[in-house]
């Protein structure tokens, strides 16, 4: 997800947002772990998503 999309979003949608996609990335590491995932950089790029989302919704409750 781009940071233009995130953006966008209200601060609540992004709370729910942020929610699916840290229990999306834990389901994804305990499928890794049970089994190699086939493209375990979908690990990496959900972890730096949910970042993204995180710093966007500090700006927007900091302002």
């Amino acid at each position: 997800m781009k940071s233009a999309e995130i953006k966008d979003l209200s601060t609540k949608d992004l709370a729910e947002r942020i929610e699916t996609e840290k229990a999306q990335l834990a389901k994804l590491k305990v499928q890794h772990a049970v089994s190699p995932v086939e493209n375990p950089s979908i690990i990496k790029k959900n972890r730096r998503d949910i970042a993204r989302m995180l710093t966007i919704l500090r700006q927007k409750n900091a302002k």
